[in-house]
């Protein structure tokens, strides 16, 4: 019988510039669920939004496996499967409350946060994103971007009034159009795929991007099997061109293993009697 594996490394750091790490990272392999967030907002807020965000999203989605008639947060949307549903479901409540807590204390007026959240669910990947953090697959030797940053210069990219090669160096680059708890109400994008053995994912927040290509990112994918080395070493590239903002990185690997029949009977002898 084959099962789905799954093995990841993470790594944040607060960079060179900085003297606080506002990003915050969850990585639960065993429920399949991996989340970056880069929290916004002066006096420690964006430390806050992100946080908050990183405790709710997992806290939402164990109450939702413990008890499926949850309620959603939201409409549900007919062409996604329960389960991205659901994690836009866990997207939406910690806005909600972030939004709560930033109006409840002036010192946290307009704080935020992105996000970009993974959940494998047997053979599928589903995906919700907000802001400006991003998801990577690294398939067949090649790197794909499976989200589009909720940015200003990505709109003018996309209207043709910036160029793609003059984003990085854009003076407004940071400003998001999409952020976790800014209003009250938060679209949040989602998407679905089939996962493949041997597909990487890569979610990250844009202190990494800002000084690490796509095709460095495939290259360094490519030096090593283990994701912690990749994740560790993605980091240390990061700083090297000028570790101007936090970085945080997640890599995830995806494979299918066979399970024999003496592994089978020993997860049935060593598993607790009903």
């Amino acid at each position: 019988m084959l099962v789905w594996h799954v093995t990841h490394g993470a790594t944040s750091d607060v960079g060179l510039i900085r003297r606080l790490n506002e990003d915050r990272h969850h990585a639960d392999p065993a429920a399949g669920l991996f989340i970056v967030c880069d929290g916004m907002g002066g006096h420690r807020a964006g430390e806050i939004a992100s946080s908050r965000t990183i405790e709710i999203i997992p806290q939402h989605l164990a109450e939702a496996d413990a008890d499926p008639t949850l309620p959603l947060i939201g409409l549900s949307r007919p062409e996604f499967s329960p389960t991205t549903n659901r994690l836009a479901s866990a997207v939406r409540l910690a806005n909600h409350r972030v939004h709560q807590e930033a109006a409840r204390r002036a010192e946290y007026t307009g704080m935020g946060t992105t996000v970009v959240a993974v959940r494998l669910d047997g053979a599928i990947l589903s995906i919700a994103h907000v802001g400006d953090s991003r998801l990577y697959l690294i398939r067949d030797g090649m790197v794909q971007l499976l989200t589009v940053d909720h940015s200003l210069v990505q709109e003018q990219v996309q209207s043709g009034l910036l160029a793609a090669a003059d984003m990085a160096r854009a003076s407004h680059r940071h400003v998001l159009t999409r952020a976790v708890g800014v209003h009250s109400l938060v679209d949040v994008e989602l998407g679905e795929l089939p996962v493949l053995t041997g597909d990487i994912l890569l979610l990250c927040s844009d202190g990494l991007t800002a000084g690490v290509s796509a095709d460095v990112i495939l290259r360094v994918t490519q030096e090593s099997s283990d994701p912690q080395a990749i994740s560790d070493r993605l980091i240390a590239l990061s700083n090297a061109a000028g570790g101007t903002d936090n970085a945080t990185v997640i890599v995830v690997l995806v494979t299918q293993r066979h399970t024999g029949f003496w592994n089978r009977i020993c997860t049935r002898l060593l598993s607790p009697s009903p």
